[in-house]
């Protein structure tokens, strides 16, 4: 399966981020980050696995 490419707005918005971040020289400030971000990457993962199961009515 080829990987989903992002759009050219998200492209830049990841660029941008990946800035902010690299800027960033709060070590607390970068923890939390770490741990909202994978709150967030878990989170994407069930909806997408709901989303599936409601798709297919599994």
């Amino acid at each position: 399966m080829a990987p989903i490419e992002l759009t050219l707005n998200q492209s830049f918005e990841v660029e941008r981020l990946k800035r902010e971040i690299d800027a960033q020289t709060d070590a607390e400030a970068l923890r939390l980050l770490a741990k909202d971000l994978l709150k967030a990457w878990f989170s994407e993962q069930a909806n997408t696995n709901q989303a599936i199961k409601n798709q297919f009515g599994s």
